[in-house]
């Protein structure tokens, strides 16, 4: 397999390519390392390879036509890509899928980025190592180079290598130990001295499965688990941030289609799917908010049924649900409440089907954002009813949540359906 780096900096390679095992490929015919050093394509005294870009700005940016001349002077480029934050995120997959190529052109940036017009040019794949900024492509190019050479059959020593790391089967690798057995008491698990394979598969297969909920749980959603896994994983402790979210539907004030201030009544519904919510995704408390006495009657009657009631009996789970439910006249009533289980104010945002189009209106939250309020704070996130919430309530919050379809031109849906996917795009916890 070639790769062919293209780089105003090709001596950055030297060292890091040059070495244990890619050294040793290298040497064998099995990878092949291709420098392409864009500065020999540059015209005039000083082989000058960048320009100040139009339109002002900081920075300078590689210029185009030593770029052309670079990559014409490859004669098989195979697929093509560029390291850019802008691109596709590498990953294992991505890199199992590069290893299957001839050739592999890597172009590596530098300054503020590339004339954009190599892209109209040709088939460029962007390709990012992360969401940060480096000098340059080629320390990104590195760690592409060599997460696809080692995948590559005779790499290593043991063909099986690469099919027991980190990644490869989604998730993190086990913990390795090897001689001594003991280091200032410090021992190597006695499972893995047992001889007995079979029990070392499975430690193996837990261990992999408990670092990967504890340091990268994120990757959970994309590996593949079998029951058994799923109830290893059911076992192990771990802290969701649904503790610290609270949901409130409040029923006054709210705005009808002409914009005017109205009450609307408690239903039954909302009740029983927006608890089940709560429930679910292990909130710290869901409350609906009204001042009317006979809708706030209604509302403890109906919880009063499937908490204690009738409904309790035949339907627990039910019963288990409501219990995080409580009625307030409004919403202060629901931050007071808060504060005393919790001993904290919490920050309040408001939900809405339209952008905010009010007079110097900050940006919609999004969900990262509150999100990182959770891992600090109780967060009440207030859904309205009706048409949504009147201004007395915005005004108070933190900041208004964007809207799910926010590009769409229909976002319309039951205050139910987007309290259930708010909650499920907030908590991104399916771990």
């Amino acid at each position: 397999m070639n790769f062919h780096l293209v780089s105003i900096f090709p001596h950055f390679f030297a060292s890091p390519l040059d070495s244990g095992l890619m050294s040793k490929a290298v040497e064998t015919g099995l990878v092949g390392l291709d420098y392409v050093d864009v500065r020999q394509f540059a015209g005039g005294v000083h082989k000058s390879v960048d320009d100040r870009p139009f339109g002002g700005g900081p920075g300078m940016l590689l210029k185009l036509d030593p770029m052309i001349k670079a990559l014409d002077s490859i004669g098989s480029k195979g697929r093509i890509l560029m390291l850019s934050p802008r691109g596709k995120p590498l990953n294992q997959a991505m890199a199992r899928e590069l290893s299957l190529e001839e050739d592999v052109t890597v172009i590596c940036g530098r300054y503020e980025g590339i004339d954009e017009r190599l892209l109209d040019l040709y088939p460029i794949e962007l390709v990012s190592v992360g969401d940060f900024v480096l000098n340059g492509g080629e320390a990104a190019a590195v760690c592409l180079v060599e997460s696809v050479a080692r995948l590559l059959p005779g790499f290593m020593g043991h063909e099986d290598s690469g099919d027991e790391e980190s990644f490869s089967a989604g998730l993190l690798e086990y913990p390795h130990y090897t001689r001594p057995e003991d280091f200032d008491g410090l021992t190597v698990p006695e499972v893995l001295r047992s001889g007995d394979h079979g029990k070392i598969a499975a430690w193996r297969r837990e261990q992999s499965l408990t670092a990967t909920l504890r340091d990268r749980p994120d990757v959970l959603p994309t590996a593949g688990l079998t029951v058994e896994d799923i109830d290893f994983l059911r076992t192990l402790p771990r802290t969701r941030l649904g503790r610290n979210l609270y949901i409130a539907l409040c029923h006054y004030p709210v705005v009808n289609k002409f914009g005017e201030k109205v009450a609307v009544s408690v239903t039954n519904l909302d009740l029983h799917d927006m608890a089940r919510v709560a429930r679910s995704y292990g909130l710290g408390g869901f409350y609906a908010t009204t001042p009317i006495e006979d809708q706030k009657a209604l509302a403890e009657k109906l919880l009063g049924h499937w908490r204690e009631g009738a409904g309790a009996q035949a339907n627990p789970d039910r019963a288990e649900a409501f219990s995080k439910v409580k009625v307030f006249d409004d919403i202060e009533g629901a931050v007071l409440d808060i504060e005393a289980q919790t001993g904290q104010c919490p920050r309040l945002a408001a939900t809405s089907a339209r952008l905010d189009r009010r007079k110097q209106a900050q940006p919609a939250l999004t969900f990262g954002e509150v999100r990182s309020w959770l891992a600090n704070s109780p967060v009440l996130l207030i859904f309205g009813t009706g048409h949504g919430l009147a201004e007395e309530v915005l005004s108070k919050t933190d900041g208004i949540v964007r809207p799910l379809r926010y590009l769409d031109d229909y976002n319309h849906l039951s205050v139910r359906s987007a309290v259930a996917i708010i909650v499920d795009r907030l908590i991104a916890d399916e771990y």
